[in-house]
């Protein structure tokens, strides 16, 4: 069950990258779970280069859910303010945009990303 639903997901995010990429102008918000944690990070693809990351360790929490997912993306919408990026395009990774997803998303807009 388990590898099967890894592969399902690297297929479905083999197509979204295929249709999204960064730039310098406007970079791509990746974004990660695992079981333990949330990880985002805005990249800019024509370099290959990560501008800003964060992730829910940062924040220090103990826990993963919807709350932690919104001020991660509020503490990467903060540092990506710091470095001058306002626009972004969104990378669900091949996870739906619900749940965890939808919230750090949220964090994002709500802290001044605009995607």
């Amino acid at each position: 069950m388990a590898t099967k639903k890894v592969k399902r997901r690297f297929r479905i995010r083999q197509g979204i990258r295929r249709k999204l990429s960064g730039t310098a102008e406007k970079p791509r918000l990746s974004v990660f779970k695992s079981n333990k944690g949330i990880y985002a990070q805005i990249i800019d693809d024509e370099k290959g280069h990560t501008l800003v990351a964060a992730s829910s360790r940062e924040i220090g929490s103990t826990g993963l859910n919807v709350e932690t997912a919104k001020e991660v993306g509020k503490k990467l919408a903060e540092k990506a303010e710091a470095n001058g990026i306002g626009n972004v395009v969104f990378d669900r990774g091949g996870y739906l945009y619900h749940g965890r997803i939808k919230a750090l998303a949220d964090g994002a807009r709500e802290g001044g990303l605009n995607f």
